[in-house]
């Protein structure tokens, strides 16, 4: 179920991304409508190299990425069963994401200076559903570790949501760090 909610929420900022790029094109001169400070807005991040590392826009990504794994969800809550290879298959997808979002926001941290707010919740919806598949594989077998490992990751499964949270603590005391955010907020 958080699998489904976290791709619902992941669309809805991807979408929302990509209106305020398609913005940027038709009307260049208007500010996209997540530009919220200096701070705190899209524009910057959507209007850099980093913006669209493909060669198109990022949040076409997680359109494609977050309907896909919506689906997935939609598809465990109904009871269906997937085979070991498949599992392997989403690890390593959202694992990539994962990968994904730590260079972004080290990037908008670090280079850009700023906070998106879609991207944001972007980040905030990749993390724990990073961490519920991978924990899930370790708890299940589909990613081979010794039995001990095993348990301790099963274990760990039970604590995703307060994995999530130092998860979150961490991007929050970088940002802090760097850009002084309470100060300038």
């Amino acid at each position: 179920m958080v699998l489904a909610v976290a791709s619902v929420v992941g669309f809805f900022a991807a979408f929302r991304l990509t209106v305020d790029k398609v913005g940027t094109f038709t009307t260049p001169d208007v500010a996209p409508t997540c530009n919220v400070s200096v701070l705190v807005q899209c524009g910057k991040n959507l209007a850099s190299w980093q913006g669209s590392l493909f060669g198109f826009p990022n949040p076409l990504l997680g359109i494609g990425g977050w309907m896909a794994l919506f689906v997935i969800a939609a598809l465990i809550i109904s009871g269906v069963s997937f085979a070991r290879w498949f599992w392997i298959a989403l690890n390593v997808g959202i694992t990539a994401a994962l990968a994904l979002v730590i260079w972004l926001i080290t990037e908008s941290i670090f280079d850009l200076g700023t906070l998106c707010p879609w991207c944001m919740a972007t980040w905030s919806v990749t993390i724990p559903a990073f961490w519920l598949i991978t924990l899930y594989n370790l708890k299940a077998g589909h990613l081979r570790v010794p039995q001990r490992a095993r348990r301790l990751f099963a274990a760990a499964y039970g604590y995703v949501p307060l994995i999530t949270l130092l998860s979150y603590v961490v991007v929050a005391v970088i940002a802090q760090l760097r850009l002084d955010v309470l100060n300038r907020l």
